[in-house]
């Protein structure tokens, strides 16, 4: 009985420990690493919410860049920190792909890091020199198999979710055509906009601009649902084109070890940032669908989102790096 008393005793203790800790976080400036360089997207969503979450929470958040080896350098320092709260990754879905496209990870996704929230997803696209001859999706897929092994597919690097949406449809339906990597989507759209490389996958939040311009055609989106931004581009699964689901998550992890307190403190306000309206436009401009999940829910999308890329990067035969 009294062993009984002694661990009640201890449990309501954590429960008021952990309490506190949400009442006294943050006590002092919060670093949000992003393990790529500035400028790109993750990067500028990670600072307007880092702002936010300043402005709300009354400490600095403020933004660490620390990029290499395709963000598993960073990603793995933040895996190595304190689990206190005071250290936030912010990263793409290379958390996820990287797993199985590395000979040796740094770092284990599933158990160094906990799942705070997917703050968005940038949804992958397939499009077109406005000069090529295809004008949907399904005029595409119907030329490169009536002319198997002569068309190129830029996508914006190996490894990206793009490149593997590619392998994705690739598969999926038995085509035949020749991949060629970028070092980036400035140059893959650049060549796009050129007429050097007709046919591109890439994220669609960096060309809404030239798609609304009308130097670009999008064929389709490979999501569920049709985008706010882009309402007139179809998905592929509407056109009958199913299982290709694909997007550049932008997610926020925390060390192993946070408090569940402070997990939920900073799922809670970054919900509640990325779908207040001024935020939300924001995003949606820079292709970003916000979201703002449950820890729960988002550490289920991570263990399947490994899965399925690890699934695709072995049956496309990706030499691993």
């Amino acid at each position: 009985m009294k062993a009984f008393v002694r661990l009640a005793a201890l449990g309501a203790a954590l429960l008021v420990c952990g309490a506190a800790n949400a009442q006294q976080y943050p006590a002092k400036p919060v670093k949000i690493l992003i393990p790529f360089p500035a400028g790109g997207v993750t990067d500028i969503a990670g600072r307007l919410i880092a702002q936010k979450l300043s402005e709300k929470l009354g400490q600095q958040f403020y933004i660490e860049n620390q990029a290499g080896a395709g963000g598993n350098l960073g990603m793995a320092n933040v895996a190595r920190a304190p689990g206190d709260g005071y250290t936030i990754l912010l990263s793409s879905s290379s958390i996820t792909v990287n797993p199985s496209l590395y000979q040796k990870m740094p770092f284990d996704a599933e158990k160094d890091l906990i799942p705070v929230t997917k703050a968005g997803g940038s949804p992958n696209s397939w499009l077109v020199n406005p000069n090529f001859p295809a004008k949907t999706m399904k005029e595409l897929i119907d030329l490169i198999k009536k002319e198997p092994g002569k068309h190129s597919v830029g996508s914006p690097g190996a490894g990206t979710t793009p490149s593997l949406s590619i392998e994705m449809l690739r598969l999926g339906l038995g085509l035949d055509f020749v991949v060629v990597p970028f070092a980036g989507g400035g140059p893959m759209t650049q060549s796009l906009l050129g007429g050097h490389t007709p046919i591109v996958a890439g994220a669609i939040g960096n060309s809404m601009n030239l798609i609304k311009e009308g130097k670009i055609r999008a064929l389709a989106v490979t999501t569920k649902k049709r985008l706010e931004t882009a309402p007139d581009v179809p998905t592929l699964e509407e056109i009958g084109i199913k299982g290709q689901e694909a997007e550049t998550m932008t997610g926020v992890f925390v060390p192993a070890g946070t408090p569940k307190s402070i997990v939920d403190l900073l799922q809670k306000n970054i919900a509640e940032i990325v779908n207040a309206p001024d935020m939300k436009a924001k995003l949606l401009e820079l292709g970003i669908v916000p979201e703002g999940d449950s820890p729960a829910s988002f550490a289920a999308y991570v263990k399947a989102d490994i899965a399925k890329w690890k699934k695709v990067i072995e049956e496309a035969k990706i030499p691993k790096i």
